[in-house]
């Protein structure tokens, strides 16, 4: 692939990347699959409704606008829409409390709110039907900067961080896509199962998609019989985009219906437990591929075959260095809007926060887990990543995350059928005695993040521990 043509990119935020990049190609391509299908002149038919909604909303190039509003053609809708207006939109996810909501209205200052009036579609479903209203908001301002896209960090370890890219980098992102050979292509499908809120499911699915000419499909259902008979219901190459969480949830499933059309599935978002990525394969036939992305960037480094796991291979113009057991990614300007950590970037640098080391002969970078994973038991150097990824791949574990609160504290869901004395006496086996847990709380389910990733935040997991121990 030769890339994306990114000679009309300005510093401003333009509708031409928007025509040319997400809504070209033959009117009558099916590009979305909700219920029914949409082809690329229903598309720009809805959002050439929702820009005129907007318009007379008072929404202006270079105003601000939030979109809080579940997957569905509305949101779409509205942010192609505000895109060609040339406004900044911030992204808000719909399932965030009101008071979450209104204190990320408050950081941001978006002028106008899309939220949706009525919402029809079960809680399980992949999309929704949405009834959607536009409202100014008193004391929003217009964008002080020229990015088009504002985002929130998951927070899956502590606040959310406010992060902005602007319409070249997104397009900048596009090309990286493009020139990825095993991403899908024109008559090929996505199976959506990442929230388009973020930056996997946003810019890997939905953007990609659309500059793809690839159809982009929702669920009906996002259980692992929902998600497969998706796959199933075409004969088009299929590809499965989520979390780790994601492809967990098909290897159990006990659905045995031939899925010729199954690609891959890929996944981003936190490590692969070590054992998944055999067993996806000996389930499907296909590989299990995995991304390793930031919101502040975008896709970094992918492994699409599972050729290289758990090494991944930077996507084109990734510059990476490894100081000091650190991931650093050269950018070109802060992403970070408002109050930020000065350390985080520094002199064109992105400092990541992840441990990882790079291979002097073949450029793959292997990803290791949180820096802040390595702590120190009585002297001795402990790495909690290790820890728990081999308590993860025990076969009476469902799923784990192992923190330093005092002491090393794992904190897990049991395979069903199993007992804690099991996972004992594996971790026993396993882990020298300075590694171990000094405690084990056992959850139902571990808490995640409205992006799927498992909630690291200690007192989170503290107060879900305390809620069990209660029932």
């Amino acid at each position: 692939m030769t890339g994306v043509d990114l000679s009309w990119a300005t510093p401003g935020i333009s509708r031409e990347w928007v025509d040319d990049l997400l809504l070209a190609g033959s009117s009558d391509t099916v590009c979305l699959r909700f219920d029914e299908p949409v082809d690329r002149a229903a598309l720009r038919a809805v959002v050439a409704v929702r820009e005129a909604e907007l318009r007379a909303a008072g929404l202006v190039a270079g105003g601000t606008v939030a979109l809080r509003l579940p997957p569905s053609l509305a949101y779409v809708g509205y942010l192609l829409a505000a895109w060609r207006i040339g406004a900044q939109v911030s992204l808000l996810d719909h399932r965030l409390t009101r008071h979450e909501v209104d204190g990320a209205l408050d950081r941001v200052a978006a002028q106008f709110v899309v939220e949706a009036t009525e919402t029809r579609g079960h809680r399980l479903r992949g999309y929704a039907e949405v009834v959607a209203a536009v409202s100014a908001r008193e004391g929003g301002r217009p964008a002080a900067t020229p990015h088009a896209l504002v985002q929130f960090s998951s927070g899956s370890t502590g606040a959310s961080k406010v992060i902005a890219r602007t319409a070249a980098d997104l397009a900048a992102e596009l090309d990286r896509y493009d020139r990825l050979p095993e991403f899908p292509r024109a008559g090929e499908r996505v199976v959506l199962l990442a929230s388009i809120v973020h930056v996997l499911g946003l810019v890997g699915g939905l953007l990609n998609a659309l500059h793809a000419n690839a159809e982009l499909v929702f669920p009906q259902r996002l259980t692992a019989e929902g998600i497969l008979a998706a796959v199933a219901a075409a004969d088009t190459p299929a590809t499965v985009l989520g979390v780790p969480f994601h492809a967990e949830l098909l290897t159990s499933s006990t659905e045995r219906t031939p899925l010729p059309s199954l690609r891959r599935m890929v996944v981003a978002g936190e490590l692969v437990r070590p054992t998944v990525p055999a067993r996806f394969r000996e389930r499907f036939g296909v590989p299990l591929g995995t991304m390793y992305g930031m919101t502040e960037i975008g896709v970094i480094a992918t492994d699409l075959d599972g050729s290289r796991w758990p090494a991944v291979e930077p996507t084109h113009g990734m510059r990476l260095q490894v100081r000091d057991g650190e991931l650093w990614i050269a950018m070109a300007a802060s992403p970070y809007l408002g109050l930020q950590d000065p350390s985080r970037f520094v002199d064109g640098w992105l400092r990541t926060r992840d441990a990882a080391g790079i291979d002097g002969g073949t450029g793959l970078v292997t990803v290791l887990g949180r820096l802040d994973s390595q702590v120190s038991i009585g002297g001795l150097k402990v790495d909690l990543t290790e820890v728990e990824q081999t308590i993860a791949g025990m076969a009476a574990v469902r799923e784990a995350v192992v923190l330093h609160d005092g002491g090393v504290r794992a904190y897990l869901s049991l395979a069903d059928g199993a007992s804690v004395a099991e996972v004992e006496l594996e971790i026993g086996r396993t882990l020298a005695p300075f590694k171990r847990p000094r405690e084990l709380v056992v959850l139902p389910v571990l808490p995640r993040t409205a992006t799927g990733k498992v909630v690291r935040a200690a007192a989170v997991l503290a107060a879900a521990g305390e809620n069990s121990g209660k029932g």
